[in-house]
């Protein structure tokens, strides 16, 4: 749970409401964003590139994509996808979180 709290709290800059070791939360806009562990085998394994049922896959909105995928750089975050630009309009990529979840960001900007 640790190296997955330090994921969105420090590189993601989500705001920590509280951690344990079994449920961690996140104050966000609107919601709030909640971390816990599965029980031992419930989840299927990620293969593929296909994402089954029982993971999930955030979307962030940043205001400087480039800002961002350089940080995620730096700290060594396995990229996914490389920053692209999308048919929505804005620019998205995605990186993998701690425990090999995707993580979309995108920014409506340039």
């Amino acid at each position: 749970m640790s190296r997955s709290v330090a994921f969105y709290r420090d590189l993601i800059g989500l705001k920590l409401r509280f951690e344990t070791p079994e449920w961690s939360e996140f104050e966000t806009e609107g919601c709030t964003l909640a971390l816990h562990k599965a029980a031992e085998g419930s989840v299927a394994p990620v293969e593929d590139g296909k994402i089954p049922a029982g993971h999930m896959h955030p979307g962030f909105g940043v205001d400087d994509i480039d800002e961002f995928a350089a940080r995620m750089k730096t700290a060594g975050v396995p990229e996914m996808r490389e920053v692209r630009q999308e048919d929505f309009g804005g620019r998205m990529g995605v990186w993998l979180d701690p425990d090999g979840l995707p993580v979309s960001v995108a920014s409506c900007q340039g």
